[in-house]
């Protein structure tokens, strides 16, 4: 057996610490040793991305992340998307257009809704959906979650003016 490692490192903008095997994926972690559910398991083998947490700022299929390789990294999940007030722009979007049914990929698409967003505040319906084209969806359809993006924009935009 490989000996556990010690990790440090920021999740959810909050100073964090485990213990975890060499082998462990951050998925592993983040749902088993730190209890943050939130984020899940789908194929884990990286196509679903329904496991996508922002490792500094970037989209990541958790699934394919180890656990070791996160020391020193910012990590965001699901839990930490919204702010403490209430719900974030795009879940709040996800839920207006009815972008989510049976949940396990809503997680994964947020997460990467939230990444485009900060990198492009005003996407096209293309650039969402290429965007977001590693993220998998059995049951809504892409229609609604494109929309979702896309009011969660234009939502955005108006705060800011």
């Amino acid at each position: 057996m490989a000996k556990k490692r010690i990790v440090e490192t920021t999740i959810n903008a909050q100073n964090a610490e485990f213990l975890c095997e060499p082998r462990q994926t951050l998925l592993e972690v983040l749902r088993d040793v730190l209890d943050l559910t939130g984020t899940k398991e789908g194929c884990t083998n990286g196509n679903c991305g329904a496991c996508t947490v922002l490792l500094n700022g970037r989209p990541v299929d958790s699934c394919l992340v180890l656990a070791v390789e996160a020391a020193g990294a910012a990590i965001e999940t699901i839990e930490g998307v919204a702010p403490a007030e209430g719900l974030d722009p795009i879940q709040n979007a996800f839920l207006e257009e009815a972008a989510l049914q049976c949940g396990i990929c809503t997680p994964g698409f947020i997460v990467s809704a939230k990444a485009l967003l900060a990198e492009n505040p005003s996407p096209t319906e293309d650039e969402i959906r290429f965007y977001l084209a590693g993220n998998l969806c059995r049951c809504t359809g892409y229609d609604k979650i494109v929309r979702a993006v896309q009011a969660a924009a234009e939502s955005r935009q108006e705060v800011k003016a």
